[in-house]
């Protein structure tokens, strides 16, 4: 990379060609103090505005053109020349100029923005000119800077006959101008011509109007003075954009093409349209003297002799003309610039602080090297670790969903096992008689208690499972929460898509262990009865009192239910344990180690990854990349155009 400032562009705000890519980037020169001494005249004022829409224009901020991105453009105040076709515009900027220099044809010709900067040079310095996106290349033959206009708005558009509102930039250094800025803008039309779009007529006037609608725009309205006023183009819009005609310049062109006996004096003199700047007549040359090559000095002296013998505008003569109009316009450019200077500089620090917010909000450039991509991703990993943490301690909603889990779900589904038909009279009967055997049993039925009860117990697999699993899927959500609220890796699709997995595979470790620990929860309750639940039973004795004997059949209804009852009531203090420990051992063995170590293993992996794995895994969204880098840009262009206009307010 390697300024390739030319020698003329003074100030700050330069471009610069990539050696490698050949793409034009904005280049901050820092000049002497001395310079600022220099920026309270005329010319400086409107170099600066020359300066800062040069660099707008490298950035893609340029008028007309549409974007996320903010624009300085639109704040800088700009003359656009507005015309229909066949209005002498063209003729116009080449009698300001003062040289041939601008295509020539039938049709529409102007194709694209042509932002033309006019630099005024010393006595007896050669003229020339040079284009944006050919900086260094000084053309001396206008001839050939006709030629290059029309050759890059074809690479741009084709030779289809489209039109863009990407500008073309050309500056003019010259004794012979003044120092002016002037948009000259495709003609307005009625029809399309052959090869264009049927939209081409709208689309021409969405584009001017683009340019003419804002308040900074001062209006170059060109109309022929060989037709009637009322049906003017370019007045027809001024009207509708500018009402009040404060930001118009009239300028009537072909005063000399006059029917004889007419005149445009009830227009030149406000009669027929008011402006509330004065109208300026034009004359133009006549095509015999273009085809003839006749120069433009001599075609300048042409007008101002007409203009001073004619026995209709002899007394306005000193208010006519190419050169007057030149001067009027960069006359109050220069009023507007300095009038406009407090809100734009206003615009500017409001905007830097947005772009700033938003280059926080990007992040930082990713490292090439190894290391400093690993630190990166161990970076962003910790900062998805602490909000995944902050959900589970309460910092952030969704971690009261695992307290849900144990005392709602839980609860509801140990309440809803089908103890009562396990336990049923029928039921018990048959497990009791069945395990009895050949031999009924005598006092009390063991067997026929333990396969009841285990019985029941299995039954506890289920809630506790399904316990693991819900506390499973309240983690898996929480991780997916987190990664999406981890601002910083939002940059990282792949490292997101990675990280996710890596989670979930651990949830999915830390779930099994947990199942493995309830299941073993309840099969310690089915291997180990609590025998001085039943010792404590109160039991019945026969009217004798012989307590050996029970009062009842064993083998009569209320024998079973009674049984039925003892377990039920072992059942009940069973569930009361598992609704204690089974959340328990899902905190410990889920939410414990998620919190302890979800992505260990992940860092172990991550750590062992070449320098190329790393930067897949920083595989930045391409469409978020492309957008730091223009806002970077756009925030260089904002801090050099405030130290600009800074020094311009400075030195006033």
């Amino acid at each position: 990379m390697g300024i390739k400032c030319n020698g003329n562009v003074s100030g700050k705000l330069a471009t610069n060609r990539c050696l490698c890519c050949s793409k034009l980037e904005l280049v901050v020169l820092r000049l002497p103090w001395v310079w600022v001494s220099e920026m309270t005249t005329m010319e400086s004022l409107i170099g600066l505005v020359n300066r800062i829409q040069r660099a707008c224009t490298v950035l893609g901020d340029h008028g007309g053109a549409e974007g996320a991105l903010p624009t300085l453009w639109e704040a800088l105040p700009s003359v656009a020349v507005v015309g229909g076709q066949s209005s002498g515009k063209s003729s116009v900027l080449e009698s300001v100029v003062g040289r041939d220099f601008l295509p020539r044809g039938s049709g529409i010709v102007t194709r694209r923005p042509l932002v033309l900067q006019l630099h005024k040079t010393e006595d007896g310095q050669p003229e020339y000119a040079e284009f944006l996106h050919l900086p260094k290349r000084r053309f001396t033959d206008f001839g050939l800077v006709r030629k290059e206009i029309a050759d890059d708005t074809d690479r741009l558009t084709g030779k289809s006959k489209q039109i863009s509102p990407i500008p073309i930039h050309l500056s003019i250094y010259s004794p012979n101008v003044v120092n002016l800025t002037l948009i000259d803008l495709p003609g307005l039309t009625k029809v399309a011509v052959e090869g264009q779009p049927e939209s081409i007529v709208q689309d021409i006037e969405n584009m001017v109007r683009s340019y003419v609608e804002k308040p900074n725009c001062i209006i170059l309205a060109i109309s022929p003075a060989n037709q009637d006023i009322a049906t003017s183009d370019a007045i027809k819009l001024a009207r509708e954009v500018d009402p009040s005609g404060e930001r118009t310049f009239g300028v009537l062109t072909k005063l000399d093409l006059m029917d004889k006996g007419t005149n445009a004096l009830d227009v030149l003199e406000g009669r027929s349209y008011r402006l509330q700047h004065p109208w300026v007549g034009i004359v133009n040359r006549s095509q015999a003297d273009i085809n003839k090559n006749v120069e433009m000095i001599a075609a300048r002296q042409k007008e101002k002799e007409y203009f001073a013998t004619s026995p209709d505008y002899a007394h306005l003569s000193s208010k006519m003309g190419s050169e007057y109009l030149a001067k009027l316009l960069s006359k109050h450019l220069e009023a507007v610039i300095r009038a406009r200077i407090p809100s734009i500089t206003s615009l500017i620090n409001k905007t830097i602080e947005e772009l700033e917010s938003e280059m926080d909000h990007l992040g930082r450039p990713i490292a090439i090297d190894a290391g400093a991509q690993l630190y990166t991703i161990l970076e962003l990993c910790r900062a998805f670790d602490k909000i995944f943490k902050e959900h589970l301690d309460g910092g952030r909603a969704g971690g009261d969903r695992i307290y849900g889990v144990f005392d709602n779900q839980l609860p509801a589904a140990l309440k809803k096992l089908p103890f009562d038909r396990h336990l049923s009279l029928q039921n018990v009967k048959k497990v009791v008689s069945e395990a009895d055997g050949y031999q009924p049993h005598l006092i009390a039925p063991e067997q026929g208690y333990r396969r009841l009860i285990e019985g029941a117990l299995n039954y506890f697999r289920g809630p506790a499972e399904a316990s693991v699993d819900a506390v499973h899927l309240v983690l898996k959500d929480l991780v997916r929460k987190s990664i999406g609220e981890t601002q910083e890796l939002k940059r990282f699709p792949t490292l997101q898509s990675e990280l996710a997995a890596a989670s979930y595979q651990a949830l999915e470790r830390f779930r099994e262990d947990s199942k493995k620990t309830v299941t073993r929860l309840v099969d310690m309750e089915s291997s180990y009865l609590t025998v001085e639940f039943f010792r404590n039973l109160p039991q019945e004795m026969e009217k004798g009192g012989n307590p050996t004997t029970p009062a009842t059949d064993r083998y009569s209804d209320g024998h079973f239910r009674r049984i039925a009852l003892n377990v039920s009531s072992y059942i009940a203090m069973v569930s009361e344990t598992l609704r204690l420990t089974i959340p328990k051992a899902a905190v410990h063995c889920q939410v414990r180690e998620a919190k302890r170590s979800l992505l260990n293993h992940f860092y172990t992996q991550v750590g062992r990854r070449e320098a190329k794995q790393l930067g897949q895994l920083l595989d930045e969204d391409p469409a978020l990349m492309e957008r730091r880098v223009q806002c970077a840009k756009r925030l260089e262009l904002y801090k050099s155009a405030r130290d600009e206009i800074e020094s311009v307010s400075w030195a006033r």
